[in-house]
């Protein structure tokens, strides 16, 4: 089977705090006859006057003695920019890509630790429209969408980012919970995707927004990021499926619970399933499987209620020609066949992003064949960050097992279908 390598991004967390927006505010001398508070030192980026600036630039700050009170960005015609703080305080993201040759000013007011305040104000020029090749990008998570709670935010690009640039791309790529479930970004070996998850899968009822501030980002020496891209839905009802290939039996799971046994055939050993973790990543009601071309391919057929698990072309679906070979004995290409009833009611109960477990097979699911940030343990996907990542920041500590005590997710729509 082939594996449909995409491309994916990294990205770090925002704070969800708003941005106070102010005037600035001029330094004030002590009272007459006191002694002289000290000030704190204060430094802002871009550098006045600075020249060619990427559309992609933030402010940054830095304080000693003190604090940040008042930040106010505004273009070449006095309108405001709506920024928002990043979490560590390193600076101030503008909501929206800056404009190509235009003129903005920064004031900033830091307060320091006495009382005293000190002011900057800072004007730069942003470049022309970079001429540069793009890095194309995808984000796989839509906005106004129901995902499942294993539904992992993830970036492709093509071309795979290379190892030096990933942690200037990693931060800009921002996620926002509510409530707040902390997570972290992790790349692929390649660069071609970058996926976020939290330790522990998304309560549902959670809103999730994303964005992938891209848009001009200087990307190694000779490529810019392609566009500003943002989504917001929330996590739905928790939903997994456990497959065994030993007892060809589907396990359909909500909250926990088992609420349905599915028999299942799987690919024959020539076409063997993938067993793993990975998660729903489409649907179809009506979908087309064309494998001419494929090593193990060569057919056309139209398949009904067909939920992809992989790039490499193993999806869920309706086979009614399989029927009395479901529960007993494996002749798919790859995929899980199950009855054409059984097939209609999944898609009645499952979400992309759901979880979806495959065990006792002949091959092992591969890493980005497919949404596989949930195949690895937490401490191996940290791993793959491109920032450091809190130490605190761990999954719960597991409770005595139950049966089925596990959970789901769901993403957004891929490019072209290809079945087994």
């Amino acid at each position: 089977m082939t594996l449909r390598r995409r491309v994916t991004l990294l990205a770090v967390t925002i704070a969800a705090a708003p941005l106070v927006l102010g005037g600035c505010t001029a330094d004030r001398g002590p009272a007459s006859g006191k002694a002289h508070a000290a000030a704190p030192e204060l430094t802002v980026t871009p550098g006045d006057k600075a020249r060619e600036v990427p559309v992609s630039a933030e402010v940054g700050t830095a304080v000693k003695g003190g604090r940040i009170t008042a930040v106010r960005l505004t273009d070449d015609k006095g309108k405001q920019v709506k920024a928002e703080p990043r979490e560590d305080g390193s600076g101030w993201v503008p909501s929206t890509p800056l404009q190509a040759k235009r003129t903005y000013t920064v004031e900033v007011t830091a307060t320091g630790d006495s009382g005293a305040t000190a002011s900057r104000t800072t004007t730069f020029t942003t470049m022309a429209t970079s001429t540069k090749p793009q890095i194309t990008s995808t984000l796989y998570f839509s906005g106004n969408q129901t995902y499942g709670t294993a539904m992992p935010v993830t970036v492709a690009f093509d071309p795979g980012i290379p190892k030096e640039a990933r942690a200037d791309v990693q931060r800009r790529l921002f996620v926002k919970t509510n409530p707040p479930q902390p997570g972290a970004w992790s790349w692929l070996d390649d660069g071609s995707q970058v996926y976020y998850r939290a330790p522990d899968f998304w309560r549902p009822g959670t809103t999730i927004s994303v964005r992938a501030g891209l848009e001009g980002l200087p990307i190694g020496k000779d490529r810019v990021g392609d566009e500003d891209r943002t989504a917001t839905s929330t996590i739905g009802k928790q939903v997994a499926l456990e497959i065994d290939n030993d007892t060809k039996q589907m396990t359909v799971l909500r909250d926990g619970k088992q609420i349905r046994r599915i028999p299942v055939s799987l690919g024959k050993s020539s076409t063997p399933s993938s067993s793993g973790k990975m998660v729903i990543m489409e649907k179809h009601e009506r979908t087309t499987f064309d494998t001419r071309g494929e090593p193990n391919g060569g057919y056309v057929v139209d398949v009904d209620d067909a939920q992809r698990l992989t790039w490499g072309g193993e999806f869920i679906h309706s086979a009614p020609w399989s029927e009395g070979d479901q529960g007993s004995t494996n002749v798919s290409h790859g995929c899980t066949n199950v009855a054409a009833t059984a097939a209609e009611w999944l898609m009645g109960v499952t979400q992309v992003g759901d979880l979806v477990t495959v065990k006792g097979t002949e091959v092992q699911l591969q890493a980005g064949n497919g949404w596989t940030a949930w195949n690895v343990s937490w401490d191996e996907f940290a791993r793959g960050s491109a920032l450091p990542v809190p130490p605190g920041l761990r999954p719960a500590p597991v409770a005595p097992a139950h049966p089925g005590a596990v959970a789901g997710g769901s993403p957004a729509p891929a490019p072209s279908v290809s079945g087994r």
